[in-house]
């Protein structure tokens, strides 16, 4: 993929948005997953010196659209006004969905296929559909084809109240159903196999609060649009974070998934939010047709599989291909991104990274890759504090290393996450900078 292979072109990144990410409340928030979407890519798009029908494709990263949001990304490019002609798709990798769309399109660019591409994620977690159970499914079946008045009464006294128990799709969703996990329960069994406690736990969640608290306050965060709803309220802060919580609150939480002996807390957890986040990847010759900036250069990228119920270790496996593919060590990368699932779940990667016989059993490795420093990773927060909307996450960490690395004038870093299912994935990026 991209520079691995002699003849493939170089991917910038030249410009990049994403929406405030907002907390789900339990009742469906001002924002669709296109809305959000559309609010995101219009920012981007009004600041190009080309037009939108100038994309060659629109590729976008969704778990959930709802039910009038089929092939979301169509929709969307649609709405942006890229025209009938523009080919937009979408992708569905789980947490990495948003990650999965700009590799894609990355692949696009640097194969030869595109020159200029839309591509990000969206997601509106409190917008998840809410099902009928499958008994009364049946039963609405069987009542839709009686064909007179008798058949329809016995179908009718067929009803009974437990039919209308709702299935919560979010619910499913955040469950493995193969090993019949839930996202929480995975990150408490990693969590205990490194042996990382409930206060450690808690002092990274409490870091990710005040490092995005920080950033805001320095401007570190251009990436930010300002959203407004249709009753005319507006948005322009994640709105999840609490730069005023502390150890002793997030102590007082209960843990979550293992409520008897567990560690995992809301506290400690990434938080269920709305968001998109929206790149524009193009090619050499895209960026001087249009006279276009660069941010960074996507290099490489990485996909692993693990077992689903230590998914959390996903980006320990995903980075590590990374970095045997580009035959990097650890001192060679200036920032990392790992997105914040669980607090647990980012200390258990680090930990197995600093683990010699992990890295040799697990990993293939001869020994350890190394200790990820803390003043390296995920420098203004991550999802703990900013929250995890799945299909955009992985699009939003690609997008914000590209911010860390030009405002440190960094050279290297790279932006991963683990994914449901047991999978995880990374991307390496990369400045023109050198000292």
């Amino acid at each position: 993929m991209l520079q691995r292979e002699t003849g493939h072109r170089v991917v910038n990144l030249v410009d990049g948005s994403r929406t405030p990410f907002l907390k789900a409340t339990g009742v469906p928030g001002p924002f669709t997953a296109s809305d959000l979407a559309v609010k995101c890519g219009q920012a981007l798009l009004l600041r190009q010196p080309f037009q939108a029908d100038d994309l060659d494709q629109v590729i976008l990263g969704c778990v959930s659209p709802s039910a009038d949001e089929a092939n979301i990304a169509r929709i969307v490019s649609l709405r942006l006004g890229c025209g009938y002609r523009v080919p937009a798709w979408t992708v569905q990798r789980n947490c990495a969905s948003g990650m999965q769309a700009v590799v894609t399109a990355a692949e696009s660019i640097a194969s030869g296929e595109s020159e200029l591409v839309l591509a990000g994620g969206t997601e509106s977690m409190s917008h998840a559909v809410i099902q009928y159970n499958e008994a009364m499914a049946i039963w609405l079946g069987r009542l839709s084809r009686a064909r007179n008045l008798k058949d329809r009464i016995l179908q009718f006294l067929k009803f009974r109240p437990g039919m209308l128990k709702p299935v919560i799709t979010l619910l499913k969703g955040l469950t493995d159903p193969v090993v019949n996990l839930s996202m929480g329960q995975t990150a408490e069994i990693i969590a205990r196999r490194f042996e990382i406690d409930r206060e450690t736990m808690d002092a990274f969640a409490l870091s990710s609060h005040h490092r995005l608290a920080a950033a805001y306050e320095k401007d570190l965060l251009p990436e930010v649009e300002t959203i407004y709803s249709d009753n005319g309220s507006y948005y322009s802060r994640d709105d999840g974070f609490r730069p005023d919580t502390n150890l002793e609150k997030l102590g007082k939480l209960k843990p979550v998934f293992d409520k008897e002996f567990g560690s995992v807390t809301a506290g400690n957890s990434a938080q269920i939010t709305d968001g998109a986040a929206m790149l524009l990847l193009a090619s050499d010759e895209a960026v001087k047709k249009y006279n276009l900036p660069t941010m960074a250069r996507i290099i490489d990228n990485a996909w692993a599989a693990i077992d689903p119920a230590q998914m959390g270790l996903g980006p320990a496996h995903a980075m590590a291909s990374l970095m045997k593919q580009q035959q990097l060590s650890i001192n060679d990368i200036d920032f990392w991104e790992i997105n914040e699932a669980f607090a647990g779940q980012v200390l258990a990667c680090m930990a197995a990274w600093a683990d010699e016989n992990y890295c040799r059993d697990e990993l293939g490795l001869d020994s350890a890759m190394g200790q990820i420093k803390h003043n390296k990773l995920n420098i203004h927060g991550g999802g703990i504090s900013l929250g995890h909307p799945v299909g955009a996450s992985g699009a939003r960490i690609i997008l914000h290393m590209a911010h860390v690395l030009k405002q440190n004038n960094a050279l290297r870093g790279i932006a991963s996450l683990c994914v449901g299912g047991g999978q995880g994935g990374a991307v390496l990026l990369e400045t023109g900078y050198t000292e």
